[in-house]
């Protein structure tokens, strides 16, 4: 059967299981579209910029076990496409964007809206592709799929001329495919893990520390396990919230530049230090010249080999898959029918129970000022924990990663390699459109949600029930902090004195908006709001300006010398 390259696109889809595609169309695209437009199998969703459409789809994929996916168009469509790429990158997340490219004759004949889409987004892409023939279409969509979300995941860009969706070839869907020059490593190297059996098993100080890589490897269940069986401290990166329950005894909270005093004490002293899908990177470690002060041996485990001793030397590297590995290493651990040394373990937890003591997180609870650790506090309150969060980047981001208390995987979205800005309000849509009868808290802050705020439209044309938290201290807050700390006050643009009337803002764009100055209105205005089950609430916090965001670990020091106050 003769399909045009259009309906091929649109049939790979369906065979996929995709259920939903974020785009906006263009010229160069408007054959895929009108094959979209005649099935309704794979649902699509209009944004009001590129950016936000790779955002969306990027949060549909990190609170699923999917593929998210996104259409562009040439030109323009994708270089404004290229952050939402860039942070999806930064973050290993499974995703196909399909990018509309000039016909293939006018390739390289600087034509109206062409770009090079290869060449840009060559650094920030797992793989990409630009399809030459529609007889490799079909197996070329089937290769984006199972390069992004295999090994390591991350987006994959399909770059289709116009041509190529008007002209027609068989269709035929590859069941599977192999690939002579990508294999990833699945199953951990036996020897290694009894390596990392026997270091754990003689640990003294023990400390397991892992990332994002145990919530991308669906091994939360495996990691409680073992933290469990052993009876060791644990900690996550900003990225691993959730992968261990927050509410546990044995977590310590974050680590890193905003961690807590308990984890990064327990980071920087511990003697075998085991790290479970994490990457060592400079949020988390702070310097690794600081960082090797202390003697200790590390054991990573990571689905890529490259991320391991990249920052840091390691002294057992296991590679393969987090879930595979973790069941393989609690096998071993039980079949060695050995325990951890007691009396060094418990000397061990009485130096952290001090160190826990210093109460790291306390805030002044008594301000007439709304403070945004009691909005995140309060909030965690009314949805009991089991909301999914997500957040732009900035100080509020960090008070949410402190103070809302993760129990379960998948239900923080924020993107924390690349940090970018106003990615809460798409990631926050995507989410929803995911879980559509799943409670959705957004985050923010004044300035980051201006930069994607056109989608209070997407959220009204789809009625998004989300519920906006923004902590307003009318500063980019996490510039004007370190400003304070660094450059002598001296507050550089920082400073947001042209702000909309949020509230509205808000009710222009057809939904909900509150206004809240008083500590004592918090928890009534967070009430009302998630009681409204239909419609998106947008609640201005008008908080404390002066709040800064502790424990901190300035730039280039070390893990144990944070500023607590």
């Amino acid at each position: 059967m003769q399909l045009s390259g259009a309906e091929i696109v649109v049939r790979c889809l369906q065979e996929e299981g995709i259920e939903h595609v974020f785009g906006y169309p263009g010229g160069a695209v408007l054959f895929l579209y009108d094959e979209l437009f005649k099935q309704d199998k794979v649902k699509h969703v209009l944004v009001r910029h590129e950016q936000a459409a790779v955002h969306a789809a990027d949060a549909y994929a990190r609170s699923t076990e999917k593929v998210g996916v996104a259409l562009v168009t040439s030109g323009p469509g994708v270089t404004n496409a290229i952050t939402g790429i860039a942070t999806a990158y930064m973050d290993s997340t499974p995703m196909v964007i399909l990018t509309g490219q000039v016909p293939t004759y006018a390739i390289g004949e600087d034509a109206f809206q062409e770009c090079d889409t290869v060449g840009i987004t060559r650094p920030c892409v797992k793989h990409n592709f630009l399809v030459k023939d529609i007889r490799d279409l079909a197996t070329t969509i089937k290769k984006a799929f199972y390069i992004a979300s295999t090994g390591r995941p991350g987006p994959v860009v399909v770059d289709i001329p116009k041509d190529l969706t008007a002209a027609k070839t068989e269709f035929e869907y590859p069941k599977t495919i192999a690939m002579r020059s990508y294999n990833p490593v699945v199953k951990g190297h036996a020897g290694q893990i009894k390596k990392a059996v026997q270091l754990l098993l003689e640990a003294k100080r023990p400390m397991i520390y892992t990332g994002g890589g145990v919530i991308l490897g669906n091994a939360s269940a495996e990691l409680a396990q073992l933290v469990r069986l052993l009876g060791y401290p644990c900690t996550n990166t900003l990225m691993g919230l959730g992968g261990y329950p927050s509410s546990d005894k044995q977590f310590l909270g974050m680590l890193g530049m905003h961690g807590t005093y308990e984890a990064n004490m327990a980071m920087q002293h511990c003697d075998v230090l085991l790290a479970v899908g994490a990457r060592f990177d400079d949020r988390v470690i702070g310097n690794p010249k600081h960082f090797f002060e202390e003697p200790r041996q590390i054991i990573h485990i990571d689905i890529d080999p490259a991320s391991i001793s990249k920052r840091v030397k390691v002294d057992v590297p296991v590679v393969g898959n987090v879930r595979d590995v973790l069941k393989e290493l609690i096998r071993q651990i039980e079949a060695a029918r050995r325990n951890p040394d007691k009396e060094a373990l418990k000397s061990w937890w009485s130096q952290i129970e001090l160190w826990r003591g210093r109460d790291c997180l306390k805030y002044d609870r008594t301000s007439k000022i709304i403070k945004p650790q009691f909005v995140i506090e309060t909030l965690h309150k009314v949805t009991k924990g089991d909301a999914f969060v997500t957040s732009d980047v900035g100080q509020h981001q960090m008070w949410a990663a402190q103070f809302y208390k993760f129990d379960k995987p998948r239900r923080w979205i924020n993107s924390g390699g690349l940090g970018t800005m106003g990615v809460g309000l798409p990631y926050a849509m995507g989410v929803q459109m995911a879980h559509p009868k799943a409670t959705v808290a957004c985050v923010t802050g004044e300035a980051s949600i201006q930069m994607c705020i056109q989608e209070l439209s997407t959220c009204k044309q789809y009625r998004l029930p989300l519920k906006m938290i923004n902590l307003n201290n009318r500063y980019m807050g996490m510039v004007r902090q370190w400003q304070e700390f660094f450059h002598g006050n001296r507050y550089s643009e920082s400073y947001m004195d042209a702000l909309p009337d949020f509230v509205k803002l808000a009710e222009a764009y057809g939904h909900v908006g509150m206004r809240i100055e008083k500590p004592a209105d918090v928890e009534p205005a967070l009430k009302e709001a998630f009681a409204r089950k239909k419609d998106l609430v947008f609640m201005d916090f008008i908080t404390d300006q002066t709040e800064n965001v502790f424990p901190m670990v300035p730039g280039g020091k070390g893990l144990s010398e944070m500023i607590l106050v």
